[in-house]
């Protein structure tokens, strides 16, 4: 499934005034949820929620992440998690992440928001517990909202992205502290 089809997906259900939409693609795994939120930004944006029934999605076609780790033929790389060892810092630095902290990264180029709304809550803050299902931002890519979850169990340990903040893809979003 290509991100055109599900920005086509998207703009038939603005057209259509329809509040969700869900697309599953049985031979590749792949299921696609579109909604709209309540607030005069989601009502014109719709949030996407991709995943893969073979687990998490990686690979920069589309949202998802996957999980990092040696040996692995590529996990850990730009769109997914890094685990322990050196990672960007923010003035071209090399920090190392404590045992069993992974750096949470951009699956896609967009906006960052923390929250669904500028006057809601934020989805995470430092010391939120996540689980894969949590949503722990919203990254706006060519007027989509696309809402990213953790896909794993954990503690968040620093939010490395400051709201509204353009992003890139594989640049650092979190630091979670694995299933503390």
């Amino acid at each position: 499934m290509e991100i055109k089809l599900i920005t086509q997906l998207a703009r038939i259900m603005s057209r259509a005034e329809l509040t969700e939409l869900e697309v599953e693609d049985e031979k590749e795994g792949i299921k696609v949820h579109l909604k709209r939120g309540g607030s005069d930004r989601g009502a014109s944006n719709p949030i996407v929620n991709v995943t893969h029934g073979g687990g998490p999605l990686g690979g920069p076609q589309m949202g998802g992440a996957h999980y990092g780790g040696g040996g692995d033929g590529g996990y850990g790389q730009a769109g997914g998690y890094g685990q322990g060892g050196p990672a960007p810092g923010g003035s071209g630095d090399q920090r190392t992440l404590p045992p069993g902290t992974i750096e949470f990264k951009s699956p896609m180029v967009g906006t960052f928001y923390r929250s669904s709304s500028p006057d809601a809550e934020p989805f995470v803050e430092k010391g939120s517990k996540v689980d894969d299902e949590s949503v722990l931002c919203i990254i706006e890519a060519m007027k989509v909202m696309n809402e990213i979850k953790a896909e794993l169990s954990g503690t968040v340990v620093e939010v490395l992205v400051e709201n509204a903040e353009p992003v890139e893809f594989g640049q650092p979003l979190f630091l979670i502290q694995r299933g503390s």
